[in-house]
């Protein structure tokens, strides 16, 4: 079974049409037990991090989402809240990546915040056996919708180039997160979740 955690974040229900079309029937639920006996979890969502930590706290399921002993992959906001303290909302974080979450801070008149669209994305650790980019070319296109970024750091396994480099992808133990929304960027993306998926 692959679980998608319900929490309130916006963006679910893509993530939910992606594992249809894969051939996955998910569940979209917030039940502890169905989260920890699920095959595969799935933490995406879009929103604000403050807001997502409160909610999570309040309703025990940041203590779940860190007890996840299965292959778990964050997305966009997912991937932030699962690192130690977000500069969004200046708020602790669930601390599953001990790396810090920082605003964009624009180099040049011509960088936007927040980054949306179509960036590359170079994978530093494609040949790992359980990496989630086997089959992605490097330098192959994702999307992006995001105004906070991850800094390149010790669990950085692929990254991006906008206001300087980043974390696009980070992986620790059965912990897997991508910056980038696999749901939306068309065959790569459906390649990263299948990649997932197949752990």
């Amino acid at each position: 079974m692959v679980a998608i955690v319900k929490y309130n974040a916006g963006n679910i229900y893509s993530v939910f049409c992606a594992c249809k079309r894969l051939g996955y029937e998910p569940v979209i639920t917030d039940d502890p037990e169905l989260l920890r006996s699920a095959d595969k979890v799935i933490f995406p969502g879009v929103g604000e991090a403050r807001a997502a930590m409160e909610y999570l706290n309040a309703t025990g399921l940041a203590d779940v989402i860190r007890s996840l002993k299965q292959p778990v992959l964050g997305i966009c906001i997912g991937m932030q809240l699962m690192c130690r303290h977000s500069e969004e909302g200046d708020v602790d974080c669930l601390g599953i990546f001990d790396a810090p979450v920082e605003r964009f801070r624009p180099t040049s008149a011509v960088d936007k915040v927040p980054q949306m669209g179509w960036n590359t994305v170079s994978a530093n650790g494609a040949s790992d056996k359980n990496c989630l980019f086997e089959g992605v070319a490097d330098g192959a296109y994702v999307y992006y919708v995001h105004s906070y970024r991850v800094p390149v750091c010790a669990d950085t396994i692929a990254t991006t180039d906008y206001c300087g480099e980043y974390s696009a992808a980070l992986h620790k133990g059965n912990f897997y997160a991508t910056q980038f929304h696999p749901e939306k960027s068309g065959s790569v993306g459906e390649q990263i979740l299948k990649n997932f998926l197949a752990l």
